[in-house]
């Protein structure tokens, strides 16, 4: 059964699937429309799960499911990930990027291929106090608190350690 994000619990299960480029406008309705219904239908086992999905930053599609309500399978949980990914290829966007996820001054969100983590560094674009997008959040309570955090206290705080020495 599909709810509205907002009112996921904070114990919510979230998954964040990150675009490889920005998303218009039409993208952002395309993916709400295909992920309301998809979700409405979401189960495991034949339990309905309590569900919910949002568009962040035009740039990330997190899905919540309540575990309060019904615990997801596996088998559910690839269902959803099938769904992205064919969300993905109707509108040629990859959502499952891996590259990080940084928030430049102007506002706008920057992806910085892995290869080029170092250089990014070197050059001072990605720095210990640039603000990243936590893409590894498990709940609802840590999306909420730790979505933003500086570079330093994220899985990239490996590459300033590098640098430094």
């Amino acid at each position: 059964m599909y709810i509205d994000f907002d009112k996921l619990p904070d114990t919510a299960r979230v998954w964040v699937y990150q675009a490889n480029r920005p998303l218009a406008e039409g993208d952002v309705k395309a993916i709400e429309n295909a992920l309301q219904p998809a979700l409405s239908q979401w189960a495991a086992h034949g339990q309905p799960l309590l569900a919910s999905a949002k568009v962040v930053e035009n740039r990330f599609v997190v899905v919540g499911v309540d575990e309060g309500y019904s615990l997801p399978s596996g088998c559910s949980i690839d269902s959803s990930m099938r769904t992205v990914q064919e969300i993905g290829r109707q509108l040629s966007v990859d959502f499952f990027d891996r590259s990080a996820a940084i928030l430049l001054a102007d506002g706008t969100v920057e992806t910085v291929a892995l290869p080029t983590i170092k250089a990014a560094v070197s050059n001072g674009l990605l720095t210990p106090t640039t603000t990243v997008f936590n893409t590894l959040v498990k709940t609802k309570a840590e999306f909420l608190a730790e979505w933003r955090i500086n570079a330093a206290n994220s899985w990239l705080k490996r590459y300033f350690k590098t640098i430094e020495a």
